[in-house]
Order: structure tokens, then C-alpha cells, then sequence
């Protein structure tokens, strides 16, 4: 009875969804022309798969163009194609041609796909292309959440005159290297691996020996074909809890059947490899010329360097008006849940109140003025920053990040050298500890600290992000825990957390992790960010420094960001462990190459802290 429900509620999702698509399809058709399945070609004599609406006018329009690795053929009915004909009837309603393309390589695309679609000038011919047709005002605004926007910055940097402005979200993948931050892509946090794109590779990436359209196909041919194949594989279902698991990593896509060409080159891709530089990936050497309108999230899995490259850019900028024209949106929702945010907002398992937002007004906005040229009053009334404030559970707003009036408080850490759990006695205080008592704990990679909540995106089930009570994972003695006194007044702690420890071990390498806490007077703990440091790369990524036994060492960690409101009783903590697994892959103490190795040994890990080993947090405190 149970099985019958189940297929009868998924044949009701589906009449639904067929019925909703053809609905959207139906309204475009009145108002739309709709050109399906171009072949739009590079200068290589590859040709992109590209879907246009426009409106029936005879005047030229400006266009939003959406270019993404996944699958929008409009016979699917599935969420992404509803979604395309649902923003294209949006954008044509308000005098846009609406253009969406799949990568190179990507379903009826031609070529080999690689990560962010290089080469990067498919982006740049792309733009030529639409500029040059008959119907287009020369003007294009690039739009997209993931990987649907990370293809955007490095895109932007080359400058090509029709690309009038963007709105990436969610675009941490498209990151690499931006000041002090090295993540090349969401690949790595402080030299240790993030797992997402391990399992996101095994969902998306299309086998070497797939189907393929032969060359030269008419554009009458694949429209009827898009009806009866559509090119997107159904792989197997994997638990990727435990598909994570498998040693030595650089396998794990081999051990579940994955395709593994370009998961091969990037997992023995370390962090200062050259090939990081010759991709799609954006560095902070190249120049963006883009006015742009970002969007970023607290539990997205690339807070802090999401952050970065907008006052890199707003700061850095070569043009005074592109330097002027940088704005930036922070929600408290996880990866691209920007709309679903509702009058009672839940992350994770926590309620962050009313966090709707006018997206979508904000958005054509500034469309309109930099694509249509109209005098709108986007500048006057839009802040600079618009960010929510968890704890407040309201939207604030500021001209820079952090926000004006910020100090940063240092916390340093304490303890009589038990502060494993939250049972110990770890503390956080305004005063150094005369004494080096250091807290030990031991990290066996065989049994890791597993990942519970946090700011990740596209691991399967192997992690749910946002932000959950943390009070039974805090019973580790591999965690050492250090707790503020409760606060006498409420404190909106809004900006990036700076870090510090000094540490040692027994073994050549290993990691350190923190998570930053909110904790109720209940004793629930709601975690808010964490990052992690391989202490091989503390003095930077061009080389590998291993430790010595004994030896103390000085850990400056990739910061954290939030906005978040400590009422009157709460307290601040942070939790210190040497794993947060499988969000970040795990050391395993060798000094090795970590990626091709089955067998980790023990680490006997020391957090010191004293006059001599000021181990400490630096938060960012707003005053009123």
C-alpha cells in the first residue's frame, strides 16, 4: 500500500510539473519568438546549444544570457526546465530577450566539457555573437546561480564591450585566488580538500562514451530529436555518506562507477598547480570591468571568499565607475535558496524569521539601468550591502563589509588543560593565560569528526548544511570546546572572525579545524561558520613545510564570516578539532601526497595557549 502511494504521488508531481511547463510555454508563445536549439558557433567551429526568447517587437531589446552545464531541454518538465521557462517569460515580459546555452560538451552542445566551460572565450564569442543579430541593443547582462554563475568573473575579466553587467550567486566555484584566500574554486579551504565537487562530479559529469549528435546536425533535426532523447544521463543512485568514505580518495569516483577524467587531474592537483591559473577560474590578477550585483549566503559552502572578491573588486578596480558600481546581497539561506526563504525562514533546524527578500525587483532593477539605459532610482534606493542578521532575524544594510563601527574583540583561548568536550574547562576571555597548560586531544582518521550542519553545498546526503544544535557532537573528547562567559548585552558580531592557534603535534602534517557557535541559554549550540588549516601550507601554497615532533607552530586560519545577533545570555564558543569530515577530506598524518594513501596513522594534536602562545579569536563586534 505504502509502494502504490509513493508512485501515485510521483505520477502527481509529474502531471503537475508537465502541466505547469506546458502553462509557461503557452504564455510565452503569445508574447514570445522562441528560437530553440541554435547552434551558435565559436571560433573553433564547436557550436553551443542555445535556446532564445524574445519578444515579438520590432525594436531591438537588450538581452539576459544564462549559461550553464546543466540540462534545460524544454521537453523534460523537470524543476530546471520549468525554472528556464518561467525566468524567460519574466525576462520577456519586461522587454528582454531571455538566452539560455549549455557548455561546451554539455547534452546537444558540441565539444569536450571541463569544468567552468573553458576555454574561457566561448563566454567572450558567445557575446560577439548575440550582439551582432538583428534583434539585440548591443547590450547583455549575465545572470545565474553556481555553476551557473561562477563562469561569470573570469568571463567579465575579458572585457568585451557588450558585456554591460552581471549578477552571479552563489559563485564561490568561480573563485581562485583573491588576496589571502586560496581556494581555487571551492577545491580547497587552507590546503584541505572540500569533498563536494567529489560527489557533484559523480552526478554531473557525462561519460566519455555517451551518445553524441553527429557534426553538422540542422536545427530542424534537433528540435525533433530534443523530443525523444535528451542526452542527460541517470546515474545510479549512490549513499554518499559512505561512498566518501573509501580510500584512497583519488578513488572514490572508481569505487561507485563514476566517470573519472577530470576528477583524475584535479584530485592530484595541488593548491599552487599551474593548471589552476589556465582555466575559468577567476584570480585576482585579472581586471573586471563589470558592474555587478552579487548574492551570497551564510551557509553557502564559500562565504568568505564570496565576500573577498567583491571588496577585491569594489576596492581594487582599475575604473572608478566599475570600483562605484559593486553591490552586494547576503541571505541566511544555503546554496541558491535565495527565493526560498519564507516569513519563517528554516536553516538547517533553526528558525531565522521573515528573511523574504524583492530579488527579483532588485535584480531587473539594475538591469534596466545598466542594459536599457534608464534613469531608475536603483542607486538611491539600493544599499551598498544589504545583509541579514541571524539572532535579530532582520535585514540591515551598510556601505561596506564589514559594516561601519566594527571592532574587532579578541577572545583568547584558556584552560587548566581539559577543555576536550563541553564538559572540560575551556574558556574564552579577554585575558591571556599566564600559564601554558596546553589542551591534547587525539585525531585518529579512521575515526573522524563528522561534519553535522555547517556552510556546504552538493555532497549527497553526506552532510546536511545549515545550522544545527551541536551539543552531542561537543561530547568528543577530539573536540576541544571554549565557551565565553553568557554576555551581559545583546552583541551583533557582523564581519569576518580572524583566527589564530599555535600548535604541535607528533606526526609531519596534520589539520586543525573551527567552527564558530551561537549557544542559547538552553545549552543549545547553532553552528554559524568553520574552517580548517593543513598545517603543511601555513607559510602559503607554494611550498610544504612539514612539523616537527615537539615543535610549536603559529596557524593563521582562513577566516570566517557572519552576521549574527548574541541576545543577552548567550555565549560565543568555538570548537577545535583536526577533523570535519566528509565536508573537508581527511588528513592522514603521513606527510604524504594524502590523495592515493589507505592507511593513516594517529596524531597526538596540542592547542597551546599563554603569554608566549596567545592562541585567540579576533570577532568582529558592531557598536550601535
Amino acid at each position: 500500500m505504502k509502494r502504490l502511494h509513493l508512485i501515485l504521488s510521483a505520477l502527481i508531481i509529474l502531471f503537475s510539473s508537465a502541466i505547469l511547463a506546458q502553462d509557461y510555454r503557452e504564455q510565452l508563445e503569445e508574447i514570445a519568438i522562441i528560437d530553440q536549439k541554435v547552434m551558435m558557433p565559436m571560433r573553433d567551429g564547436v557550436r553551443l546549444a542555445t535556446d532564445i526568447y524574445r519578444p515579438k517587437t520590432d525594436e531591438k531589446v537588450p538581452i539576459i544570457f544564462v549559461r550553464t552545464p546543466y540540462n534545460f531541454n524544454s521537453w523534460r518538465n523537470g524543476e530546471e526546465q520549468i525554472g528556464t521557462y518561467r525566468k524567460a517569460l519574466e525576462a520577456v515580459e519586461r522587454g528582454y530577450a531571455y538566452v539560455v546555452q549549455n557548455e561546451r560538451g554539455r547534452y546537444f552542445s558540441e565539444g569536450e566539457w571541463d569544468i567552468l566551460g573553458v576555454p574561457l572565450t566561448d563566454g567572450y564569442d558567445a557575446f560577439s555573437w548575440m550582439k551582432d543579430q538583428s534583434w539585440s541593443n548591443g547590450k547583455i547582462g549575465t545572470l545565474g546561480c553556481s555553476s551557473t554563475a561562477e563562469w561569470q568573473m573570469a568571463v567579465a575579466a575579458l572585457d568585451h564591450p557588450s558585456h554591460a553587467a552581471m549578477v552571479p550567486q552563489s559563485y564561490g566555484a568561480g573563485v581562485g585566488r583573491v588576496g589571502e584566500i586560496n581556494e581555487q574554486g571551492n577545491w580547497y579551504r587552507g590546503g584541505a580538500e572540500q569533498m563536494l565537487f567529489f560527489a557533484w562530479l559523480y552526478g554531473v559529469e557525462h561519460d566519455k562514451f555517451k551518445p553524441r549528435i553527429p557534426e553538422g546536425a540542422t536545427q530542424e533535426d534537433l528540435i525533433r530529436i530534443s523530443r525523444f532523447y535528451d542526452l542527460a544521463p541517470d546515474n545510479p543512485p549512490v549513499d554518499m555518506s559512505e561512498a566518501l568514505r573509501h580510500l584512497p580518495i583519488q578513488n572514490i569516483l572508481k569505487n561507485i562507477n563514476g566517470k573519472q577524467e577530470i576528477f583524475d587531474k584535479m584530485v592530484r592537483r595541488k593548491p599552487n598547480d599551474p593548471d589552476w591559473f589556465k582555466g575559468g577560474i577567476y584570480h585576482d590578477n585579472m581586471e573586471i570591468g563589470v558592474p555587478s550585483f552579487w548574492f551570497a549566503s551564510w551557509y553557502d559552502v564559500s562565504i568568505t571568499p564570496n565576500i573577498y572578491l567583491f571588496n577585491h573588486v569594489r576596492n581594487n578596480a582599475k575604473d572608478a565607475e566599475v570600483r562605484d558600481n559593486q553591490y552586494l546581497v547576503i541571505a541566511p539561506t544555503l546554496h541558491c535558496a535565495y527565493t526560498r526563504a519564507t516569513e519563517n525562514t528554516i536553516v538547517g533546524e533553526l528558525s531565522v524569521g521573515d528573511a523574504r527578500l524583492n530579488y527579483d525587483e532588485q535584480i531587473y532593477k539594475w538591469f534596466d539601468l545598466w542594459l536599457k539605459g534608464d534613469e531608475n532610482d536603483f542607486k538611491e534606493t539600493t544599499p551598498r550591502v544589504q545583509y541579514y542578521t541571524m539572532g535579530l532575524n532582520e535585514w540591515q544594510s551598510s556601505n561596506t563589509w564589514p559594516p561601519e563601527n566594527t571592532q574587532l574583540v579578541t577572545y583568547y583561548l584558556n584552560s587548566n588543560g581539559n577543555a576536550n568536550s563541553r564538559f572540560g574547562d575551556g574558556v574564552l576571555t579577554n585575558k591571556i593565560n599566564t600559564k601554558d597548560n596546553p589542551d591534547s586531544f587525539t585525531y585518529d582518521p579512521m575515526n573522524p569528526v563528522p561534519s553535522y550542519g555547517g556552510n556546504v553545498c552538493c555532497t549527497g546526503n553526506a552532510v546536511k548544511g545549515g545550522a544545527f544544535d551541536q551539543q552531542d557532537m561537543e561530547a568528543r573528547n577530539d573536540i576541544l570546546v571554549y565557551t565565553t562567559e553568557p554576555l551581559k548585552e545583546g552583541t551583533e558580531v557582523s564581519g569576518f572572525i580572524e583566527s589564530t592557534l599555535y600548535v604541535s603535534s607528533d606526526v609531519k602534517d596534520t589539520d586543525f579545524t573551527i567552527k564558530l557557535i551561537d549557544v542559547h541559554p538552553d545549552g543549545k549550540a547553532y553552528n554559524l561558520d568553520e574552517t580548517i588549516q593543513r598545517v603543511r601550507y601555513r607559510e602559503g601554497y607554494d611550498k610544504e613545510v612539514f612539523m616537527e615532533k615537539g615543535k610549536v607552530y603559529k596557524l593563521d586560519l582562513t577566516p570566517m564570516a557572519t552576521s549574527n545577533y548574541f541576545e543577552k545570555g548567550h555565549r560565543i564558543r568555538i570548537e577545535i578539532s583536526s577533523s570535519n569530515f566528509p565536508r573537508f577530506a581527511r588528513n592522514l598524518n603521513t606527510g604524504g601526497n594524502n590523495y592515493d594513501e589507505v592507511n593513516g596513522i594517529i596524531a597526538h594534536n596540542k592547542v597551546h595557549h599563554s603569554a608566549k602562545y596567545p592562541s585567540q579569536i579576533r570577532v568582529p563586534v558592531r557598536k550601535n
